[in-house]
């Protein structure tokens, strides 16, 4: 791929979330997600499949030229997504405004949200 297309531009992590509501509404009382790893394999790889769609055919960060992708599994078993993006040269981030569109951070309210803050 870096041969062919250049170094990527973009690393981006998709991580599974086990309480998504699209998993916990096929759950029955009282199955966990632990307890049906196939649901959350079966919708990690639908939003996963849906995030790629966003990137690549619509264009999320641009006109994608290349990307590969590999899912991995953690140790509590949820799966996660590492996928590297090589973007058209029109697409390309540059500036620091141009990083600034696709990357942010938050800190939470230290008020509203007071066990984050707890030592």
């Amino acid at each position: 791929m870096v041969r062919k297309f250049g170094q990527p531009d973009l690393f981006v992590t998709f991580t599974c979330n086990p309480t998504w509501v699209d998993i916990l509404n096929v759950l029955e009382d009282p199955q966990c997600p632990e307890d049906r790893p196939d649901i959350v394999v079966c919708v990690f790889k639908m939003k996963l499949t849906e995030l790629l769609d966003d990137i690549i055919k619509r264009n999320l960060f641009g006109r994608v030229i290349s990307y590969i992708y590999v899912i991995e599994f953690q140790k509590r078993g949820l799966p996660h997504a590492h996928i590297l993006l090589t973007l058209d040269t029109y697409s390309k981030i540059r500036t620091k405004d141009d990083t600034d569109k696709y990357v942010s951070a938050e800190l939470p309210d230290p008020l509203q949200t007071q066990h984050f803050f707890k030592s």
